[in-house]
């Protein structure tokens, strides 16, 4: 007869297992309580209950592929984001607390130059959808469109629109393509931006899972934000918001692209720091 173990064995041997690994350990947590389906609270009450051999066997094979590469949120299916939970799949990036920020500078703006609350709002290369839906949540009288090159990555933000509750104009296209023919008071846009020989300093987590398209663009990384930078003053209202996330390094370069496509606004980056890197985005206000 196999023996039971009990979830604290459990939770105690993933732990160990993969720190070993090189893995976080409090992925353990996190996925125990996805197999048992129970708040961080519930599986502390629970430590010493006997764990069902069918969902241990299941808890044991995502331990081992986590500890192999796969993102915890693959195996789980989901990420928080803002306070909400939102689909995440191998199509679409896994949501980053430092995009919350880019939501939070442009909520304030709102306050400051959009008073009602009613904006026109576009996210260009919007994968999940968190940005757009985020933004519709918040402000919920805002007219809000959402625009990805990849279909995959749109049916995943629709699925998520519709878990919130969130009414999005999804629009298939490349950038700024789908969105040409009007104006818009607000563009938020977290494209990819890491160039091509950074690969190699990547996690495998996210290297190996992440998808390619979402990650990596030409120049350095500064392509997409080129090519905005070139199309978006015919499309943004006056007053208007910009706001890009953009890597550690690429505030200088992207602040530069923007001042020569608007030379009167007013345009900063700001930076914020993690743990494990420096993060920042520039936002425009033109007038």
């Amino acid at each position: 007869m196999t023996d039971v173990r009990r979830v604290f064995e459990a939770l105690n041997w993933a732990s160990s297992f993969l720190k070993a690994k090189g893995r976080e350990e409090n992925a353990a947590r996190i996925l125990l309580q996805h197999e048992l389906g129970m708040s961080q609270a519930g599986l502390l009450a629970s430590l010493r209950d006997p764990l069902d051999p069918e969902q241990d066997e299941r808890f044991r094979r995502n331990i081992e592929q986590h500890a192999a590469g796969v993102p915890v949120q693959h195996l789980t299916g989901v990420e928080e984001f803002y306070g909400r939970e939102f689909e995440v799949n191998k199509d679409v990036l896994i949501p980053r607390p430092e995009t919350e920020e880019l939501i939070e500078e442009t909520l304030q703006l709102v306050q400051r130059y959009f008073p009602a609350g009613d904006p026109s709002i576009v996210d260009i290369g919007t994968g999940s959808g968190i940005i757009a839906i985020t933004m519709k949540c918040e402000l919920p009288a805002s007219e809000v469109a959402a625009v990805d090159i990849s279909e995959s990555a749109l049916l995943t933000a629709e699925r998520n629109a519709s878990r919130h509750g969130a009414d999005i104009d999804f629009k298939l296209g490349d950038l700024t393509e789908p969105i040409r023919g009007r104006k818009w008071d607000i563009v938020l846009s977290n494209p990819p931006y890491i160039g091509y020989d950074e690969k190699a300093e990547l996690s495998d987590t996210v290297r190996d899972f992440e998808p390619h398209t979402a990650l990596f663009a030409d120049d350095q990384g500064l392509a997409l934000y080129s090519r905005m930078a070139r199309e978006l003053p015919a499309l943004v209202n006056k007053p208007g918001i910009i706001g890009f996330e953009i890597g550690h390094a690429q505030g200088e370069a992207v602040k530069s692209l923007l001042k020569e496509a608007y030379p009167q606004a007013e345009i900063y980056v700001k930076k914020i720091s993690t743990k494990m890197t420096a993060w920042s985005f520039a936002s425009t206000r033109s007038y």
